[in-house]
């Protein structure tokens, strides 16, 4: 275990210097390649486990230490630590005992005593230390503290239920290709298997307990993807018919790519800023065997890139905050800074009308971030409705059970992910 709790601990380190988290995982896997299938899985949940309550855990070592530790890497193996005995199953004796072996390492000879002392110090005193948390914010929802402002002023009635939505686990959602086979049929197909799943509503599917994509029957030949509950909206929201000229701007990895070509035969155009993306994009459709016309190009330069002849449909997922998909990105709380919000807005009122310039009259444009925050969402509609005329905000329709599109937006629940979704049409 001292293994994972050390390549955790990296991790961490590395996710607070400003590094993403996934990217930093992958590289620590390729050096310690000589580790097992399950020090590796174990390695992973301590990492997105520590991200998730860092507040919490931060503020329990604080009660622990004297003073604060001028050594990063002890630090961030003690968090480690401190999660395994606040929130995970593992024997807390095991816990320490190899939480001083990872200490080992490092060249302070103190480092194992330290690391000794305020673990155990943490199991004797672990009840009244986490009394002692009661209305502190940071440590009871494990958000920065502009965030949470941010939501208290934005969702007055909801910003808790939302913060403590972002900190759950996220289920597992399939979208299944109806090309190939019905919803329902999947769930017998799944069942049979002995992953239990029911239907969401259309062709989404949830699954009781998440499972490796190779476990799921017909995946390989693409029967199904993973894709959240909110996400699939798009596909329907954008009214789609055959025939259409369709753009998918901001494409990759290209979940609603695939979407769109399974709903409707139509001549579509992706385009992603990203050539390795672009890749994964066309990885994604040939597993569905579905094609489209792939380009590399960026959405606020359409010009670059486009021939002219006008879409009729075209869909804007544009970058994001993505803080309405913290739960399966648990990096973004801390990597984020407030000031990250005005550049993503700047980039968002590019793209727009950038966009629009490509779109038919009488077309559609479908505008989407994975974003709460509402300088992304209606408010960046509001400005591009002021100075765009010939726009116009339609009311958005879905076949999705449970989904409330009356605002555009959806916030983040246990069933699916926080999204916006704003229908334009071009008059």
């Amino acid at each position: 275990m001292h293994i994972s709790q050390q390549i955790a601990a990296e991790a961490i380190g590395q996710v607070f210097a400003g590094r993403n988290l996934g990217v930093v995982l992958e590289s620590l896997f390729a050096r310690y390649s000589n580790i097992s299938p399950q020090q590796r899985a174990v390695a992973q949940d301590l990492s997105y486990g520590t991200l998730r309550f860092y507040g919490t855990i931060e503020a329990l070592l604080d009660q622990l230490l004297q003073k604060p530790l001028d050594d990063a890497k002890l630090h961030c193996l003690l968090l480690v630590a401190i999660y395994q005995l606040q929130y995970d199953k593992a024997a807390s004796h095991t816990v320490v005992d190899q939480a001083v072996k990872a200490a080992s390492q490092s060249k302070k000879t103190w480092a194992k005593g330290l690391v000794n002392g305020v673990l155990r110090n943490f199991l004797r005193q672990q009840t009244e230390l986490v009394a002692n948390l009661e209305g502190n914010e940071f440590a009871t929802y494990s958000y920065p503290a502009w965030w949470m402002i941010k939501l208290k002023h934005q969702y007055p009635e909801n910003w808790q239920a939302m913060l403590e939505s972002g900190n759950q686990h996220p289920p597992m959602t399939l979208r299944v290709n109806p090309r190939q086979i019905s919803a329902v049929d999947f769930v017998v197909k799944l069942n049979a298997e002995g992953i239990v799943s029911k239907v969401l509503g259309a062709n989404a599917i949830t699954l009781d307990k998440p499972v490796p994509v190779d476990r799921i029957p017909g995946f390989s030949a693409g029967e199904a993807s993973v894709q959240d509950y909110a996400a699939q909206v798009a596909g329907y929201a954008l009214d789609l018919k055959d025939g259409q000229c369709v753009l998918d701007a901001c494409c990759a990895p290209g979940g609603k790519t695939g979407q769109i070509l399974e709903l409707a035969d139509v001549n579509l155009v992706a385009v992603d800023n990203d050539a390795t993306r672009i890749v994964l994009t066309k990885s994604n459709l040939d597993r569905l065997n579905l094609k489209a016309t792939l380009l590399v190009g960026d959405a606020g330069k359409s010009a670059d890139w486009w021939d002219g002849k006008p879409f009729d449909r075209i869909l804007a997922d544009v970058p994001c905050t993505a803080s309405g998909i913290v739960r399966r990105h648990v990096d973004i709380k801390w990597l984020r800074r407030e000031a990250d919000i005005l550049s993503f807005t700047k980039q968002q009122a590019l793209i727009l009308p950038s966009l629009w310039l490509a779109l038919a009259k009488g077309g559609k444009l479908l505008y989407v971030t994975c974003s709460v925050f509402q300088e992304e969402n209606q408010r960046q509609i509001d400005s591009f409705l002021k100075t765009h005329s010939d726009a116009e905000q339609l009311p958005l329709n879905a076949p999705l059970a449970g989904l409330s599109l009356k605002n555009g937006q959806l916030q983040p629940s246990a069933q699916h992910d926080g999204l916006f979704y704003a229908l334009l049409q071009k008059g």
